[in-house]
């Protein structure tokens, strides 16, 4: 062995490259859930009296076919709407009509619900009211295949703010408080089966300095009206539909 060879002084480095940890998080999963309602076209039947037929204005401004206009502008596939209505019914005359319709029972997606202004206008009892109208929410849950969810019940407008009403000799306060207790029936009567209620009475007293808001006769809404009620359902159809 040569000792004057210098010794091997050459150290190996420690490995200090230090891996980087693997920070890359996978995304979550931020596919939406399927929309069950994407690319179905979806049945709607609108039950009520004048206030759903659309009295004194075109078929195209009254509130089904506006509701059905806001549901198809956020992406709902809607066929034209079923409607039984007719200006004057009751809540009894409504439920014949229903009958004498022919419509089937659990086909439709929708359906909405107005009653009750001729029964107030008529001074019919309120007891009445309140079996007749409890019978006609079940008959509105049969409708869509027992998905109370699908069921969207408005409330009775104020006429006595009309043009009408006020020249119709009776006490215009009278007529406020009338409706009121004939809409805490049907509001009572629908939170209490599940349903989803939209009280749009506050708004329809807005004719009373609008006249805008009130059709050609006088007496019932004008489709810029019918419109105010379309876009305040169509949410809380959007959402219970999901």
């Amino acid at each position: 062995m040569d000792d004057n060879k210098p010794a091997d002084t050459l150290v190996k480095p420690v490995d200090t490259i230090i891996k980087p940890v693997d920070t890359l998080v996978k995304p979550v999963d931020t596919i939406p859930p399927i929309d069950p309602n994407k690319g179905k076209q979806l049945n709607y039947i609108a039950l009520g009296d004048s206030y759903t037929i659309g009295e004194a204005v075109p078929r195209n401004e009254n509130f089904p076919s506006q509701l059905v206009k806001e549901l198809t502008a956020k992406g709902l596939i809607i066929n034209p709407p079923a409607i039984v209505a007719r200006t004057g019914w009751t809540t009894s005359e409504l439920q014949a009509g229903i009958k004498d319709s022919g419509f089937p029972e659990h086909k439709y997606d929708i359906v909405t619900l107005l009653i009750g202004v001729n029964n107030q206008y008529r001074g019919e009892s309120k007891d009445v009211y309140r079996k007749e109208f409890k019978e006609l929410l079940q008959t509105a849950i049969n409708f869509t295949k027992d998905k109370k969810t699908h069921v969207f019940v408005i409330s009775i407008p104020d006429w006595g703010v009309t043009t009408f009403g006020l020249q119709s000799g009776r006490d215009q306060q009278t007529i406020a408080e009338e409706i009121d207790a004939f809409n805490a029936i049907n509001k009572e009567e629908t939170l209490a089966a599940g349903l989803s209620y939209t009280d749009i009475t506050p708004a329809s007293r807005l004719a009373l300095s609008d006249r805008s808001l009130v059709a050609s006769d006088g007496l019932h809404p004008s489709g810029k009206m019918y419109m105010s009620w379309a876009v305040n359902v169509a949410p809380e159809v959007l959402k219970n539909l999901k």
